[in-house]
């Protein structure tokens, strides 16, 4: 059973959260690429949240339907202008289904790896291909484990270091485990938020799609396309449904 890690505290505050993935060229590439993709079919969000990619994606004229657990994320969306207009479905995405067809499944920002066991992972793959068309595509946005940063012996590697935030991921290599935990500075004080993922390789997904009947139609490193690269701290990875 997966569990809310987003209720109304970390909800409310959501949008305020600072970083590459809120800056407008960033959201304005991810929707260009999404709404090409949807070829003006319907479009199915996998963890909607807010909708930071939802809502402009549906000014495009984009159909877009979400699945998300969190009630508290999605009371943000529907305050939003427009965000009222997105159907919505409360639940976990690796298995609850809804009615209609697509053209497009995405899931964004490392949302895979909410998914915190591997079957859950494979089980993503095959409701996405249930709901998506004859060469439907899906698309996931999820960052390259960063494995070759751990000290020997360690477990622990910063991502985040400000005034007012430190991130560290601590990792389980036995297990692809991974938590990610955040201090905040608010109101003179740090708070803790800890958040548990299971990290997932490009070739592992690619597998899990081949297993849903998809194949990998293309992969880079954001969503302007630029070469993926062993290099790269995360990949836009696209694979189709079969069309027959």
């Amino acid at each position: 059973m997966a569990r809310d890690y987003f209720g109304p505290d970390v909800a409310a505050r959501y949008d305020e959260s600072v970083g590459e993935m809120f800056e407008p060229a960033e959201v304005e590439a991810a929707v260009d690429f999404l709404a090409a993709l949807a070829a003006g079919g319907a479009a199915l969000e996998l963890g909607i949240g807010t909708g930071r990619i939802a809502l402009p994606l549906a000014a495009r004229g984009v159909r877009v339907h979400g699945i998300d657990l969190s009630e508290a994320m999605v009371g943000q969306l529907r305050a939003k202008p427009g965000g009222d207009e997105i159907g919505v479905t409360i639940g976990d995405f690796a298995t609850t289904r809804v009615d209609g067809v697509f053209s497009l499944a995405y899931l964004v920002f490392n949302t895979i790896g909410n998914l915190t066991s591997q079957d859950d992972q494979v089980a993503c793959f095959q409701n996405v291909a249930a709901h998506l068309e004859p060469g439907g595509c899906f698309v996931i946005e999820v960052g390259v484990p960063r494995l070759q940063r751990l000290v020997p012996g360690e477990r622990f590697v910063p991502f985040s270091v400000t005034p007012t935030h430190v991130g560290i991921d601590e990792y389980d290599v036995a297990t692809q485990g991974l938590i990610s935990h955040h201090y905040v500075l608010r109101d003179g004080s740090w708070d803790l938020r800890s958040i548990p993922f299971r990290y997932v390789w490009p070739a592992e997904l690619d597998l899990m799609a081949r297993l849903a009947g998809m194949t990998l139609r293309e992969r880079w490193a954001d969503w302007k396309r630029e070469p993926f690269t062993g290099e790269s701290d995360k990949h836009v990875s696209v694979w189709q449904k079969s069309p027959t």
